[in-house]
């Protein structure tokens, strides 16, 4: 077959991909937030990780808006905090480096917290996000139909220089968090690895989990598996093949701790790399 040929074949294949995709179910292109490091395991060493932060509808690719890091905090293997440096925000991405002078294990995060407003005004809906402390200035005292959810979501991964440690995997009480049982850096395709699912620091029970591996451009079907946490928080993944994953969790209820907040929605996603046997 000559090289035309070979590209048109390839170009036809991309083109039934992409269209299989654009078929697939609304959940399939959801907006996901998720950091990816260049790298989540390192020998040790003076050492650096690039990370990209989005929010996209393809897993782990740059199409539709950066994540902001206003919020962003790494944490170090000693538990205090690490300064990442060169950040910058494009159209599509933020990336940032950390360095890693220290041997262990890092916890990269981006932590929000927020108020979701809606109310009618004029007969038509208006809508409003943002700081509890700027709620005032942005929503009339006398907004009709008022409704106001308070918004917490925390989206990060985990990066290992050397040795795994375990101090900046301590949790902080806030939100939905993930307690890992087998460390996050020391996954294999097909092993079972253990977590537990904390909410403000207590067993989160009862708890889907959903699982999806990368590679969602380049395939026909998202192959998202769910599990589900049991009394004491647990759930287990068994890992069906080498590539890097993101793990997410979300759940509503009326725990609000800022007025006139009167609901609660908690996010929680975590990307982590699992490497071959």
């Amino acid at each position: 077959m000559n090289k035309p040929a070979r590209f048109s074949t390839r170009l036809s294949t991309r083109v039934a991909v992409l269209a299989l995709a654009a078929l697939a179910p609304l959940a399939a292109h959801a907006h996901r937030q998720w950091l990816l490091p260049s790298t989540t395991v390192l020998s040790g060493g003076s050492q650096w990780v690039t990370v990209d932060a989005a929010v996209s509808n393809d897993l782990f690719y740059f199409e539709h808006m950066p994540m902001r890091l206003d919020n962003l905090v790494v944490t170090g293997p000693d538990g205090a905090a690490v300064k990442p440096e060169n950040a910058s925000t494009g159209k599509y991405r933020s990336t940032f480096d950390v360095p890693l002078a220290q041997q262990g294990t890092y916890r990269i995060a981006v932590v929000n917290q927020g108020l979701f407003a809606s109310w009618k005004e004029n007969g038509q809906t208006k809508r409003w996000r943002g700081a509890a402390d700027a709620l005032a200035a942005n929503v009339p005292a006398n907004a009709q139909e008022l409704q106001v959810t308070e918004m917490a979501s925390r989206v990060e991964s985990y990066v290992t220089s050397g040795k795994p440690s375990k101090q900046a995997l301590t949790t902080t009480g806030r939100g939905l968090e993930l307690a890992p049982i087998t460390h996050p850096n020391d996954l294999a395709a097909g092993e079972t690895a253990s977590f537990r699912l904390l909410l403000d620091g207590k067993p989160a029970a009862n708890q889907t989990v959903s699982v999806v591996p990368g590679g969602v451009r380049y395939r026909d079907r998202l192959n998202e598996f769910d599990t589900t946490t049991d009394a004491d928080g647990k759930f287990s993944v068994k890992w069906p093949a080498a590539g890097m994953y993101w793990m997410e969790a979300e759940l509503r209820d009326q725990k609000t701790s800022v007025k006139p907040a009167t609901a609660r929605r908690v996010t929680y996603a975590v990307t982590v790399e699992v490497l071959p046997q």
